[in-house]
């Protein structure tokens, strides 16, 4: 059996300090702008269930159904929260290296 034979890979990556801040608030740009979407989502979700209950009666969701839903949505949005702390952080910390 041969050795394999794995090239050499040494990737030259400059950047200066402006690039790294600007990376770094792009990267929590993103992630508010992902955590907005799952914000939006879970909206969606409960306009939805909502909405249904004013059609016909074979539509309408259950009183355990709405609960599940709001438990849905009640644990994602912690997990935003927990998210949104974190970001604040991160920016935080971003801001004190540009100054």
């Amino acid at each position: 059996m041969s050795q394999s034979n794995i090239p050499n890979i040494t990737p030259e990556i400059s950047i200066d300090r402006d690039d790294v801040i600007n990376l770094l608030l792009a990267s929590v740009a993103l992630e508010e702008l992902g955590l907005a979407h799952i914000i939006n989502a879970e909206g969606e979700k409960i306009q939805y269930a909502l909405g249904t209950l004013s059609t016909s009666p074979e539509s309408m969701l259950e009183l355990n159904d709405l609960i599940d839903i709001n438990e849905s949505v009640q644990s994602t949005l912690d997990t935003v929260l927990k998210k949104e702390l974190l970001l604040q952080t991160k920016l935080k910390n971003i801001l004190e290296i540009i100054e």
